[in-house]
């Protein structure tokens, strides 16, 4: 969430200027129609900006770089014991795997015995 408010964020405040200029218009059809997309885009980010914070006020942008390099080292972290547990998972099945084996050929040689 952190990036997405980010990029709505700096949305909003690169469309701020063209959603004023259409406020001063008078919110004239003429201008509308010309800056629809970038009035589109600002609307977006602010709906975004009011989902994601719920009434809150807005972070200051070096707060959210900051949650999102701490949330990044979070991520890394974790991936790591995730690989971690992926790789003791791969060996303990091997060693299932093995051990299968090995009770498989001892149940063939103890029937074989028996058959004598």
């Amino acid at each position: 969430k952190t990036s997405e408010l980010m990029a709505a964020t700096v949305d909003y405040a690169k469309t701020r200027p063209v959603f004023d200029g259409y406020k001063a218009t008078r919110y004239s059809k003429k201008y509308l129609a010309q800056h629809e997309a970038e009035l589109a885009t600002y609307r977006a980010a602010k709906d975004t900006m009011n989902t994601i914070l719920n009434g809150a006020k807005l972070p200051k942008i070096e707060a959210l770089k900051k949650s999102r390099r701490e949330l990044a080292g979070q991520k890394k972290a974790l991936y790591a014991e995730y690989r971690e547990a992926q790789r003791q998972m791969r060996e303990a099945v091997a060693i299932k795997a093995n051990i299968d084996h090995l009770l498989g050929i001892t149940d063939e040689r103890e029937n074989k015995a028996q058959e004598r």
